[in-house]
């Protein structure tokens, strides 16, 4: 299984930034230490160019961030402070999905170690995302030829938002969001699904979301290749995240997303999405268990899997 970092372009913020940037690096070590990262599965991703973003994103936009031109209103609701080094960094993390995105189509699941940025729109970024990473990889490995239809499983606690609008009308992409119903953004978009939750929602509720919500997405999707926003902030406690799951329930939910996904033959390519919990390392943890669980099921193999891949281009974009 190839897994793709990108902690060591620094984004620099200021001291006492609520964005928990130390959860990557520690995430890579904890990866490295296990052996998950061996014989090469860790890599580098290559930067998205302009040409990959503008897949997506609007060319005044991609301009603005490069050159630093920002207005303070932009930069304020981005939620990172310009340098080039939030412009690079972003650029890599796009890479890192699109990485993973290849990656599972050959191997049945890829594993980018940051991603999942949901909050940015076409024209504008948003709740700490600068790119669109998982919308540029879909545009990008459609036009590649390398898969006709993706489902997006946004299982973060927050809605994909800024997704939810690129692709609206699209159906080519699939966008599936269970989030919480009274968190950030304030202003929902609408998803192909969105299955609500209220605050304090457990493992039980969530999990029966999540397990309606795959089971739609990839019916009505017919996915070749499915996105995964594996989000650590429904854990209990989390900062931003306002539902109560356990780790052992989001471990619950990492499973059941890879065997519906195996069952369905519909490669895997994971992204990590938020994550806040007043301890690191609690958010590292379920990260961790994230990759720890899709290695598992990219060692057993995907039933059906060949057949996905022989059907994949077949499918009109």
């Amino acid at each position: 299984m190839q897994i793709f970092y990108s902690d060591h372009f620094v984004l620099p913020l200021p001291p006492g930034h609520r964005f928990p940037m130390a959860k990557y690096s520690l995430l890579r070590d904890r990866i490295e230490a296990s052996g998950l990262g061996a014989g090469g599965a860790l890599r580098v991703p290559e930067a998205a160019t302009d040409a990959e973003l503008a897949t997506v994103h609007h060319p005044d936009y991609l301009r603005r961030v490069t050159e630093g031109t920002l207005t303070p209103q932009e930069v304020r609701r981005m939620g990172f402070p310009w340098s080039p080094g939030l412009v690079e960094r972003s650029r890599r993390s796009v890479g890192g999905t699109l990485g993973a995105g290849r990656a599972a189509l050959e191997d049945g699941v890829g594993v980018n170690l940051s991603g999942g940025t949901h909050h940015a729109f076409a024209d504008r970024g948003e709740g700490f995302c600068v790119f669109n990473d998982v919308a540029v990889a879909t545009r990008v490995i459609q036009r590649e030829g390398l898969a006709g239809r993706i489902a997006v499983l946004d299982l973060d606690v927050h809605q994909g938002n800024g997704t939810a609008a690129i692709f609206r009308g699209d159906p080519s992409a699939f966008t599936l969001s269970v989030h919480g119903a009274n968190n950030f953004p304030f202003r929902k978009e609408a998803s192909d699904l969105d299955l609500e939750l209220p605050d304090g929602s457990g493992d039980e509720a969530f999990l029966a979301a999540a397990k309606r919500g795959v089971e739609e997405a990839l019916e009505r999707s017919g996915a070749d290749l499915a996105f995964y926003l594996a989000g650590a902030d429904p854990f209990h406690g989390d900062r931003l995240g306002r539902l109560a799951m356990t780790k052992g329930g989001l471990e619950d939910r990492d499973h059941l997303v890879f065997r519906l996904c195996s069952q369905a033959g519909v490669p895997v390519a994971v992204v990590m999405g938020g994550g806040y919990a007043p301890f690191v390392e609690d958010t590292v943890d379920i990260h961790f268990n994230t990759v720890r669980i899709a290695s598992g099921y990219a060692a057993a193999g995907t039933d059906g899997l060949d057949e996905a891949k022989r059907s994949a281009v077949s499918h009109e974009r």
